[in-house]
């Protein structure tokens, strides 16, 4: 089922110079399957465009009430350079050219923040950290 024909079609395509990337919308005609894979398309873009499957980026995808229809966002960057500059954090990590830091819980971080607040100077340290469970 996965090799059912799939059209794609691009409308609105601007080349933005000033972020070294061409952006437009695209649409996904898939009458015979259920949706097409990001990966997928975005070798597909880059072989329309004639450039690098790693430098496309699709996003926003969503497909039409009943199927048969997705449509979405694609930005394809002139270079690596330029998309690590301008494309945001958790885009690369989703694209793999990052990695995702992993950082304490919200509440945990309040928390802490909170009895900072109530003691002063060298002693801020020690009570960021949290409490001990004594008998």
């Amino acid at each position: 089922m996965s090799d059912a024909p799939v059209t794609i079609r691009t409308r609105q395509f601007i080349t933005n110079r000033l972020l070294q990337r061409k952006q437009f919308v695209v649409d996904i005609l898939h009458p015979s399957r259920p949706n097409v894979s990001k990966s997928d398309l975005g070798e597909k873009l880059a072989q329309m465009y004639k450039a690098d499957a790693g430098r496309v980026v699709t996003f926003g995808l969503r497909t039409q009430f009943g199927g048969g229809r997705t449509t979405g966002f694609a930005l394809i960057y002139d270079s690596e350079a330029a998309q690590r500059q301008f494309e945001p954090k958790f885009r690369l990590i989703r694209a793999g050219m990052a990695t995702k830091t992993d950082k304490t819980s919200r509440k945990l971080r309040k928390e802490r923040k909170n009895r900072a607040k109530k003691v002063r100077g060298t002693k801020k340290a020690k009570a960021a950290e949290p409490p001990k469970k004594g008998k």
